[in-house]
């Protein structure tokens, strides 16, 4: 046996690839419950150590022992952070949710909102539920629940000791994460029903309560299966689409439904359909809307949850560990970029990461006029990568929604429906701009053409523009199908100002950290300004467009004439050439300092 007081071995010799050890004791030999999950997953090499080897309490030990003078530093760090979360948590809901109690106790009414809300809750649960799932999974593809950080990953795992031990700690760390704003979620349901239906607030909290921490934990298990198994992952990949489709549907039927448009026996089957449902018929038990079956759903809900969570905890130790060195990598650097603001780099590096999928080697027809080169190559781009022609669909539909909706609102509220509906609409058109930001990524990979940088961001704008119209005329097709009238032309009429206003952000060059903490964004007596400068520089195209084009749309959509309309489209055709210009000379000056850095360069 292996002295234990002794400092532990400085490696063991490897034997040949594929040459067994006849001679190695099993692992777990004094440890039967221990044996499934430290075995190492199918394709990574077996350890090259024995049950004799083992220094895992060594190894922890020694960690805590190194980790003690850090320890009070980085508790005052957690603290922080958890201080800084509960005064946002007191001051944006505590204190309006005793405000409205305490409003309600003195006579004020708000059970007229009750009838609306229970209508809303079944179909709303299961689309808030199904979308935490799918972002679960999505997780899973690049980063998981069980991610340690890269020393762990790199140094401590490949020594002798149980990868269950060091990694089950961050899979229930990630289960707590997760659970904390399911939480909330069940504090602002119990508020809300409360208020509206006179529900008591032990029994809607205890109910709301099942669906806010076994849906998050379901999540987090279902992120660990996907960690664990490329099959799962794959399968997660294809359905993806589907899965993002019925969350759509289900969060237009809670709008619908809540407007009194329901349609009882489809509640009824999403709520039996699986935990996504059950989470709902939850609750719903403790108010005049319950359903048969609620406490069945609950105990459902529980063992499900109960058996996944064991699952996983004696799984958690499986994942391999060249993949957990290769998240961990990602993990850090997607973190780095965030410190730094650079959410693109952020992005670039989740979806590398979550890609899997060979690239489609799809071909078109070559053009022959020159000056369709350019969108044939930016046509087969979108070909290549369907997804993101797919998202630009269904960021339209909910932009669609918005602006159907606030024709009959009074007040403020077309105003904000009609915000929503520009920012909805900008993003769904920015997913067809992704050629345009590849070139302003490294504006050395434009040496291919024979136009100006600026002529050919231009020229990028054309595809966008012409699907962004195709795509707008369809969803005004469908709206006057539906009732709406000559207002529903407003859709593809908002284009030209949305493409102009992707071309601005596409164009704006380096990331300006210096508006974050520079001397101009520090002001006397009103603190910094530096996120709010950021966040006008970064967001300038959309902010513009958005701004520029409510007034207009909002008259036009509540009025519905066509004046109003075409008058809204002729702003929309004066804001887009405008903005067209404003990023046509953002690509010049990113031309110019390009050629300067390349100047200082050779100098140097």
């Amino acid at each position: 046996m292996t002295d234990r007081t002794a400092p532990p071995p400085a490696g063991v010799l490897p034997r040949p690839a594929g040459e067994p050890d006849p001679d190695a004791p099993d692992l777990d030999a004094g440890d039967p419950a221990a044996t499934a999950q430290d075995v190492p997953a199918q394709g990574d090499p077996p350890p090259e150590w024995t049950a004799d080897d083992d220094w895992t309490d060594e190894a922890l030990a020694l960690l805590r022992t190194m980790r003690a003078p850090h320890r009070r530093s980085r508790a005052g760090q957690i603290g922080f952070t958890v201080y800084c979360a509960l005064m946002i948590l007191i001051v944006w809901g505590v204190t309006p949710s005793f405000g409205l109690l305490l409003q309600s106790s003195m006579g004020a009414d708000y059970s007229g909102h009750g009838p609306a809300l229970l209508a809303a809750l079944p179909s709303g649960v299961a689309a808030a539920s199904l979308a935490t799932l799918l972002l679960a999974a999505r997780d899973g593809l690049w980063r998981g629940p069980v991610i340690p950080p890269r020393p762990t990953a790199d140094w401590l795992l490949p020594q002798p000791v149980r990868p269950r031990r060091v990694l089950r700690p961050w899979f229930w760390l990630s289960c707590t994460l997760t659970a904390v704003p399911g939480v909330i979620a069940a504090g602002g349901a119990m508020v809300a029903l409360r208020l509206t239906t006179g529900t008591g607030l032990l029994a809607a909290f205890a109910w709301c309560l099942l669906g806010g921490v076994c849906v998050p934990l379901l999540a987090t298990c279902a992120g660990l299966a996907v960690e664990l198994d490329d099959r799962v992952a794959r399968q997660v990949r294809r359905f993806t689409p589907v899965l993002t489709v019925a969350v759509l549907l289900l969060a237009a039927q809670s709008v619908l439904a809540a407007q009194g448009h329901r349609v009882p026996w489809l509640e009824r089957t999403e709520m039996w359909s699986g935990p996504w449902g059950w989470a709902g018929l939850a609750a719903l038990a403790p108010t005049p809307g319950a359903q048969p079956g609620s406490w069945v759903a609950a105990v459902l809900l529980v063992l499900l949850t109960g058996a996944c969570a064991v699952l996983a905890d004696r799984a958690c130790g499986k994942v391999p560990p060249a993949r957990l060195r290769a998240r961990a990598r990602t993990a850090a650097g997607v973190l780095a970029a965030l410190r730094t603001v650079e959410l693109r780099s952020a992005r670039l590096a989740i979806t590398s990461a979550s890609s899997g999928a060979a690239p489609r080697r799809l071909r078109l027809p070559a053009p022959h006029a020159a000056w369709l080169a350019v969108p044939w190559r930016d046509a087969l781009a979108l070909l290549r990568s369907p997804a993101r022609l797919g998202r630009s669909v269904l960021l339209a539909v909910p932009a669609s929604l918005c602006a159907f909706l606030i024709h009959s609102a009074t007040g403020a509220l077309p105003w904000a429906g009609t915000a929503l509906a520009l920012v909805f609409g900008y993003l769904a058109v920015a997913q067809l701009l992704e050629p345009a930001r590849i070139e302003t990524d490294d504006i050395r990979r434009a040496s291919w053409s024979p136009y100006p940088f600026a002529e050919l961001m231009l020229r990028h704008m054309i595809v966008p523009a012409a699907l962004g119209v195709v795509l707008g005329a369809v969803c005004a097709g469908a709206a006057v199908l539906s009732g709406a009238g000559s207002q529903a032309w407003l859709a593809p009429a908002a284009v030209p100002a949305l493409v102009g206003a992707g071309l601005v952000n596409a164009c704006r060059g380096v990331i300006r950290q210096d508006l974050m903490m520079g001397p101009a964004s520090q002001t006397p007596g009103s603190g910094s300004l530096g996120p709010f400068m950021f966040a006008a520089w970064y967001a300038a195209g959309p902010a513009v467009a958005v701004i520029v084009l409510t007034v207009p749309f909002a008259h036009a959509l509540t009025s519905g004439s066509a004046s109003a309309v075409g008058t809204a489209a002729v702003w929309s055709a004066v804001l887009g050439a405008a903005l067209l210009w404003w990023g046509r000379e953002r690509a010049g000056k990113l031309t110019v300092r390009a050629q300067g850095r390349e100047g200082s360069a050779a100098g140097s």
